[in-house]
């Protein structure tokens, strides 16, 4: 008595399997990520996600340390210096394509950082397996409970609590509060060069 219940998953056997990555391609990644790392880093910006596509291309997103916008210019200066990295170490047998970007407004959420610093936007989250025969769920990210909890605030008006370690996919959702806050940032980024 007074005790809170404990949180169980069944997977029902009927239900797919989740969709993962063949180990090689998750060690290949980490041995990608383990490489490049140093230099973004040592360049003043942090990795956001590192994701190879059936077509061949190495998409690497990062985004400024600092907070500032991300630019054209900076994304070329780290595809060159990523590219001399990768030619060395020469991870990935074959050809491939190099992508470096910007995670972009309406962006992934890979870090449990991000679920901070993204609270009380819309987001959409797609789990491995199931939590009450749901894999998918929208709402307004209400923030990571220590560090392992997502909290959501469904269009219902729910919460829904979703273990970090089963998340697949987070992304927010393009709203006009979101870009009013991104307008804000790139006003303020402006603000801050111009002195």
């Amino acid at each position: 008595m007074g005790q809170t219940p404990a949180l169980f998953i069944f997977r029902d056997p009927r239900a797919p399997k989740p969709v993962e990555l063949p180990d090689y391609v998750t060690e290949l990644l980490r041995r990608i990520e383990d490489i490049i790392a140093p230099t973004v880093v040592g360049m003043g910006f942090e990795l956001v996600r590192v994701a190879m596509s059936r077509g061949g291309t190495l998409q690497v997103m990062i985004e400024p340390a600092d907070g500032r916008p991300m630019d054209v210019e900076d994304c070329a200066t780290l595809s060159r210096a990523l590219s001399a990295v990768l030619d060395v170490e020469d991870p990935i047998s074959g050809s491939y394509t190099l992508e470096v970007s910007s995670p972009g407004i309406d962006r992934p959420l890979t870090r449990p950082k991000d679920y901070s610093r993204w609270a009380g936007h819309l987001v959409r989250v797609e789990l491995v397996q199931p939590i009450d025969g749901r894999r998918r769920f929208k709402g307004a990210l209400l923030g990571l409970e220590g560090g392992t909890v997502v909290k959501l605030r469904l269009e219902d008006g729910k919460e829904a609590e979703l273990p970090l370690a089963l998340v697949a996919r987070a992304k927010l959702e393009l709203t006009d509060a979101l870009l009013d806050e991104h307008r804000r940032e790139l006003h303020g980024a402006a603000g801050h060069r111009a002195h």
